[in-house]
C-alpha cells in the first residue's frame, strides 16, 4: 500500500512530470548559455586589456 504514496512524492512522477522536466531543463540551458557569454565576455575583455598594453608598449613616445 505504501509504495503508491511513495511514488507519487518522488519529483517527475506526478501528472506534470513532463513539465518538471521540462523547466529543469530550460533552467540548465539558461545557465549554460549564461556561463558562455560570461567566459566569451571576459576572454573579449582580457584581449582588449592585452592590446591596450601591446599598443602603449609599442607606441612612438
Amino acid at each position: 500500500m505504501s509504495d503508491g504514496a511513495e511514488a507519487a512524492e518522488q519529483p517527475g512522477n506526478t501528472k506534470d512530470g513532463g513539465k518538471v522536466r521540462d523547466r529543469e531543463w530550460r533552467i540548465e540551458r539558461g545557465v549554460a548559455i549564461r556561463a558562455g557569454f560570461y567566459i566569451f565576455g571576459t576572454h573579449l575583455f582580457a584581449g582588449f586589456v592585452w592590446l591596450l598594453f601591446y599598443l602603449g608598449e609599442h607606441a612612438h613616445k
